[in-house]
């Protein structure tokens, strides 16, 4: 029985490292020295696929004494931190979706004063699988202490995995590139950690939604929603905003929301600043377009009112018999033009139902109102928006 459990967690944890230790096998990794990842440490029926409560508590107990903490990102799941001696920690958000930036914030700075306050202390974070929410947070404390983004996702990668495959969701790799644009790192002469520009959620009008190349010219529905803040609470539930269909774009009927993309008004150099009120710039769209639309198929949605979304945003497509197809996560804040763009690269959970769908040149288009040139941040300063992530 004991053998057969073992077999079913090995399969479960797939190309997961493992660590064996004190004569167990856990799906664990060490990330450093003082960082780990780990799959949910489960109790009864469920430890028959996941690492079993009383092994790592075992095992962290024996290598670690008192000194490890917990760190438990599941909403869906969760447990009694007497396990672990009361050193346990919660930041949750949703199964492989995103956080909302201010609580990576917070998930950084406890986890560094944690490790701050004993040269011996360990963090050990998880998830449910311990590899998407896990290498997210764990990648955004690995930037916090000065590692890029890119650097942190591929060390993240070769010591969970045995592909090298860690973070493998599209939104996911995209807020851990976020959090490190609104970091702000202290000069050469001066030391510490650095300082955390969260940006106020910054409000959009989100006007046309656009499926490009499409193999189907059946209708797709989608569902905006956006992370709302719960007074006392940590955990930001996602509220759905918007539901809508893309319908068929067909010859002589397609309906321009405008012959203007804005641009954002961003200056070359302090020079060129006028002290006229900054207008949106805009050019002129090309009517190579509309080509391009009338050979390949392409679904079409346009709000006859905008659409306003601020903040962590979610976007999620369904065929016409309710399956998703896939879906992506963004903020608003770093959409520095009007027109985001997603080719299948960037959608998340791209299953064989959407690839049958998705043509070779797939893509979904977000059409926005104009940018503001000056974006507000939480400390009362004002940042040009330049990113073009997307």
């Amino acid at each position: 029985m004991v053998a057969g459990a073992q077999i079913i967690r090995s399969l479960v944890s797939k190309k997961r490292r493992r660590l064996i230790a004190a004569g167990y096998d856990l799906d664990m990794s060490y990330i450093t020295d003082r960082l780990l990842a780990m799959s949910f440490p489960a109790q009864d029926m469920m430890a028959m696929f996941r690492n079993p409560m009383w092994q790592v508590k075992h095992v962290l107990d024996t290598r670690h004494g008192s000194h490890y903490k917990v760190y438990n990102l599941c909403v869906e799941s969760t447990y009694d931190p007497a396990n672990f001696h009361g050193r346990v920690e919660c930041f949750p958000f949703d199964d492989n979706h995103v956080p909302p930036l201010s609580l990576i914030k917070l998930f950084c700075e406890n986890l560094d004063e944690w490790l701050a306050s004993d040269p011996q202390n360990v963090a050990v974070v998880h998830c449910k699988a311990g590899k998407g929410r896990t290498g997210l947070m764990v990648c955004a404390y690995l930037v916090y202490t000065g590692m890029s983004a890119e650097e942190a996702l591929k060390l993240y990668a070769s010591r969970r995995t045995y592909n090298n495959e860690g973070v493998t969701i599209p939104s996911q790799r995209h807020y851990v590139g976020y959090w490190s644009q609104i970091l702000l790192f202290p000069t050469h002469d001066q030391q510490g950690r650095p300082e955390v520009h969260l940006p106020v959620a910054q409000q959009r009008e989100l006007r046309r939604i656009r499926l490009y190349d499409t193999l189907t010219t059946s209708d797709v529905r989608f569902v905006i929603s956006q992370q709302k803040q719960i007074p006392g609470q940590i955990y930001m539930p996602c509220e759905e905003v918007a539901r809508g269909c893309c319908k068929a774009l067909k010859k002589g009927v397609d309906r321009t929301v405008s012959p203007r993309y804005y641009l954002s008004l961003l200056s070359k150099d302090n020079t060129e600043r006028s002290c006229e009120e900054p207008r949106p710039r805009f050019v002129v769209q090309m009517d190579t377009e509309r080509t391009v639309l009338q050979k390949k198929a392409c679904l079409d949605h346009y709000f006859d009112r905008a659409l306003a979304v601020a903040g962590d945003v979610r976007a999620i497509f369904y065929d016409g018999s309710g399956g998703r197809l896939f879906y992506a996560c963004f903020n608003t804040f770093f959409i520095s033009n009007s027109v985001l763009q997603l080719g299948q690269g960037d959608l998340d959970k791209v299953g064989s139902r959407a690839k049958s769908f998705c043509g070779p040149t797939f893509c979904v288009e977000l059409l926005f109102g104009p940018v503001e040139p000056k974006i507000p941040l939480a400390n009362g300063s004002t940042q040009e928006n330049h990113d073009a992530s997307f």
